[in-house]
């Protein structure tokens, strides 16, 4: 390369590996098109706003354009033209005039600005996407830049690799958690190096949790309907650079601290989960913009619909889905994912609407491509591998239809346990759900880890607002509260919202330790929603998206006792959790002894079921007899009555029972109950009780 001449030389180089890669002497660039005719690679100053150079990539082999520009070192910027036929009803959509991301770009500079250049048809003309642009998108779109993979340090030697059984996953979101944390500096708050700053890591550790799972770090744009309410895309469900991290979050290291986020966390013996978006990209339907996949082969990277190419096949309700039926696409996603889990050390990921890839053309299929590829995977097949078993197309809904190695978020666990605690006779239901979801997931040597239970998530309320309202709040989302489901089964008590009513926030209150304690309680892996242990409210906003704003962000100063005093009952929660294997149960195959009993004493028969919700349970292991410390039997009385109700205590064994916990107060423990005398069950509580 000439310096001065700004004269660059293309070779062959190789097409076995995708993306920019530098070799000390130079960078190789392959990108996989199957329809495209020729492909333009375009190199930029260090401004990203001056084309520089404009280089056909010379060979061709097996579907994938490559070339190798000498001399070229890391930090260069780049993206593609690609040509190719633009025939929107046979699903090619090719358009030299825009500018196209790297999909395999470890990083991206700068934003999508959004403008009509980024149309690959006229907006204003009556045929749509029919007709054709030529505008040079180039000056409004972020630029991809080479690196270096020996340019970072990175020193991770503890990978804490928690057991299944054990994990306790905390799902966070990386500048809500840190944004408003004072003992953050002001400089890392909302970055990664503030996520892995001591203060994070000593309070998620105090907490007891092992797994943090953080809202998506792939880059991602602001939609532009949203930017012109004032709003951005907060969650980051809208992937178009799936190497690459979303700037936004970076600090003043920038790739480096999110390796040394890592790094911090698996110091302190916590897994890092990362919730990925592989079922759509940002580019959406037919009408959306032409940004990477689009452009590169439209027809290759998305399901289009039978004889109607021109249309996608929208089982994502975004506007396209990722079509990773393509072997080249599958692949795509695959390498994706092994750069997270190898060059970055990531232990986990959960995937958005994971139903979706494991859809082949004639619907979802459990030995699908991706699923049998992830099975035999030597890297991908160790990592935790959670799913959201759903989508909105047809046979979309897959609770309990994921493979063997997979763990699957479990609404039906959610839902019922919301049903159960508001009074609803759903206790044939939650008696399974608080026993680890053995009808859906006691097959193919599947283990009660596989249901991820949760009460609360990132989409729709939060703990506290889950019983402080009874109908949504979404108004500052712009939507005339029409957005977020209407399906809460919340319950507000008395008066919606915050409320001096000191009877009313002590219903509340106990109605928050019965969901934690049932949480953690149940068999299967427990997740938790961050700010969840101390009552987080988002004012009743079950769909806070688009809320980059003291909506969503985690608050930390000035909590009220109650706050204070639900945080130290989760902590007891968790630790009992992880000192006694009885509540997090390993295998279906233990031995355990299972038996519920109703208010009498009697044994909990099959029409009794139907007579309502008050519940007994006693659950033993004779393997863990005389195990200092390890309960062999415990006892769980549930009554989600507004009356007390009278308990007796059937014997199961010898000797009696001492109480360990009860929801209607905190600081009562240790009575001992007999087979002769009954225990006084408040209503709305749960209790706990162990061999003395």
């Amino acid at each position: 390369m000439d310096s001065k001449s700004n004269s660059f030389v293309v070779e062959p180089g190789y097409w076995h590996r995708l993306g920019a890669n530098y070799d000390g002497e130079g960078v190789n660039f392959a990108l996989f098109s199957a329809h495209a005719e020729r492909v333009e690679l375009c190199l930029f100053d260090s401004s990203g706003r001056t084309e520089i150079a404009r280089l056909e990539l010379p060979e061709y082999t097996h579907e994938i354009w490559h070339g190798y520009v000498p001399g070229l070192k890391p930090g260069a910027l780049y993206g593609y033209r690609v040509h190719g036929p633009y025939e929107p009803e046979n699903g090619h959509r090719f358009n030299p005039g825009k500018l196209l991301v790297d999909p395999y770009a470890r990083e991206l500079v700068g934003d999508v600005e959004w403008n009509e250049a980024h149309f690959a048809y006229d907006l204003r003309h009556e045929d749509k996407d029919l007709t054709f642009d030529r505008c040079d998108s180039a000056p409004y779109m972020p630029k991809c830049r080479v690196i270096d993979p020996n340019e970072f340090d990175w020193q991770d030697r503890n990978r804490p690799d928690i057991p299944w059984p054990a994990a306790i996953v905390y799902e966070t979101h990386v500048k809500g958690f840190t944004q408003l944390n004072p003992a953050i500096p002001k400089e890392l708050r909302g970055t990664f190096e503030g996520m892995g700053h001591k203060a994070s890591i000593d309070y998620i550790r105090s907490l007891g949790i092992n797994s943090i799972e953080l809202m998506p770090v792939h880059y991602f744009p602001d939609d532009q309907h949203l930017l012109d309410k004032g709003l951005r895309n907060y969650w980051g469900y809208n992937t178009l650079g799936f190497f690459a991290l979303a700037p936004r979050y970076y600090g003043p290291k920038g790739i480096q601290g999110f390796r040394d986020m890592v790094w911090a966390f698996h110091d302190a013996g916590i897994e890092v989960i990362l919730d990925v978006v592989y079922n759509h990209t940002a580019e959406g339907n037919e009408l959306g913009p032409t940004l990477s996949f689009k452009g590169i082969d439209n027809f290759s990277y998305y399901r289009t619909m039978p004889d109607r190419h021109r249309y996608y096949i929208n089982d994502t309700g975004t506007g396209n889905t990722v079509n990773t039926s393509h072997p080249r696409v599958l692949q795509f996603v695959m390498d994706s994912l092994r750069y997270w889990a190898e060059d970055m050390h990531v232990d986990g990921f959960r995937f958005d609407l994971g139903t979706i890839l494991g859809r082949e053309p004639e619907g979802f299929d459990q030995r699908g491509g991706f699923f049998d590829a992830m099975t035999q995977d030597p890297v991908l097949s160790r990592v935790k591998l959670i799913g959201e078993p759903w989508d909105i197309g047809p046979g979309g809904y897959q609770v309990g239809g994921f493979p063997p190695g997979w763990a699957e978020w479990n609404d039906k666990y959610r839902d019922t346990v919301r049903e159960y605690w508001k009074g609803t006779n759903v206790s044939n239901d939650f008696a399974a759900r608080l026993l680890g979801s053995g009808d859906l997931y006691d097959q193919r040597g599947r283990r009660p880890w596989a249901s991820v239970n949760f009460i609360a998530a990132h989409d729709g309320f939060t703990l506290n607002d889950l019983v402080s309202y009874n109908e949504k709040h979404n108004e500052a989302n712009g939507e005339d509260n029409k957005d977020g489901h209407n399906d809460n089964r919340s319950y507000n008590y008395g008066a919606e919202g915050p409320t001096d009513d000191e009877a009313v926030n002590a219903i509340r209150d106990r109605q928050k330790r019965n969901f934690l304690a049932t949480l953690f309680f149940s068999h299967g892996t427990p997740m938790l929603l961050a700010g969840d242990e101390f009552g987080r409210s988002q004012m009743g906003n079950n769909n806070g998206y688009c809320q980059d704003s003291d909506i969503s962000w985690v608050h930390w100063e000035e909590l009220p006792q109650s706050c204070e005093d639900l945080r130290e009952f989760t902590r007891s929660l968790i630790r009992l959790r992880q000192e006694q294997p009885l509540l997090r149960r390993e295998n279906w195959r233990d031995g355990m002894e299972v038996n519920w009993f109703n208010a009498g004493g009697g044994e909990q028969k099959p029409e009794h079921w139907d007579d309502g919700t008050t519940l007994g349970l006693h659950i033993g292991r004779r393997d863990l007899e005389g195990r200092e410390g390890i309960w062999s039997d415990v006892l769980l009385l549930f009554n989600p009555f507004e009356g007390n109700v009278p308990f007796r205590i059937p014997q199961f064994g010898e000797g009696g029972w001492v109480l360990e916990l009860t929801t209607s107060d905190t600081a009562r423990r240790g009575q001992v109950i007999t087979r002769e005398k009954d225990f006084e069950l408040e209503g709305r509580s749960l209790a706990l009780f162990r061999r003395p």
